[in-house]
């Protein structure tokens, strides 16, 4: 009896496989963990991009040959940094919303929010919400939203300087 303990106990036939289906399932979880992250990540490089297309195109002055900028309106420029996001489809990006309060100092500032649930390989983790936030610096300056300049007489049409109020 002595004897097959002892060989028992050098045996080594079965223990590669023992460790890798211990390993394996941690293994999975983390290279799979990894890839999640990744699209985050990717997400965020998406967001960021959209905010500097969406800047860059914020401070243009749209019809310098007419003597006055005509400023990009806040849906055009929320129309511009829709069009430049990009990102994976297993998260969610909200519209983005532009700040026109600050306008009568100069600048503007457009922000975009994403989601994404953390899907694991064997669990569903938290939610994940980036919110990126870009100031747009305008060519020309608005004047206030309440001062009289903005409106043309009769106060139908407001002035091309305050069309990013639109």
């Amino acid at each position: 009896m002595t004897s097959y303990s002892k060989m028992l106990g050098r045996a080594q036939e079965g223990t590669a496989a023992i460790e890798m289906a211990i390993a394996l399932p941690v293994l999975i979880l983390f290279i799979y963990g990894i890839f999640t992250f990744g699209q985050v990540f990717e997400a965020d490089a998406g967001i960021q991009h959209a905010l500097g297309e969406g800047a860059r195109f914020g401070t243009l002055c749209l019809n310098p040959s007419s003597g006055s900028c005509t400023l990009p309106t806040a849906t055009q420029i929320k129309a511009r940094v829709n069009s430049r996001l990009f990102g994976t489809t297993s998260g969610t990006f909200d519209a983005p919303t532009v700040d026109t309060s600050t306008a009568s100092s100069g600048y503007v500032t457009v922000t975009v929010t994403y989601h994404q649930t953390m899907y694991f390989a064997f669990f569903t983790g938290p939610t994940i919400t980036l919110t990126r936030s870009k100031l747009v610096y305008l060519a020309e300056t608005p004047p206030a939203s309440g001062s009289t300049s903005c409106s043309a007489g009769g106060g139908s049409t407001p002035a091309s300087s305050c069309s990013v109020y639109l």
